[in-house]
């Protein structure tokens, strides 16, 4: 993967001509895998490659490593003493993503009655 096909605000992005942050931040979060990634090293502290690997499930070892450069390239992820976790930045996003779980939640409880 081309840095220039990595999504960063100020820049088009899949779906967006705009350059729009929000968007940016779409296009890396809709990625396949990007949320799991992001998900299961809320879950355990500072896996290695190949027990975040394990606990994705059927990511191949290539789209795993995009996937990192990628959360890595956006502040998102980091290196830890042996292995990978959630930046500063990395546990801000997520701690606004379980509040969007909270969301869904609510709208899950509406489209049931």
């Amino acid at each position: 993967m081309t840095d220039s096909s990595r999504p960063r605000p100020g820049r088009p992005v899949r779906g967006s001509a705009t350059g729009r942050p929000i968007m940016a931040l779409l296009d890396l979060l809709g990625r396949r895998w990007a949320l799991r990634v992001i998900w299961e090293l809320t879950q355990i502290d500072g896996p290695t490659f190949r027990e975040l690997q394990e606990r994705c499930g059927s990511i191949s070892s290539s789209v795993l490593t995009q996937r990192l450069a990628e959360l890595a390239e956006a502040g998102i992820v980091g290196r830890a003493d042996r292995g990978y976790e959630l930046t500063p930045h990395g546990r801000e996003l997520s701690a606004d993503l379980l509040r969007l779980e909270r969301w869904a939640d609510r709208w899950a409880e509406q489209a049931d009655t």
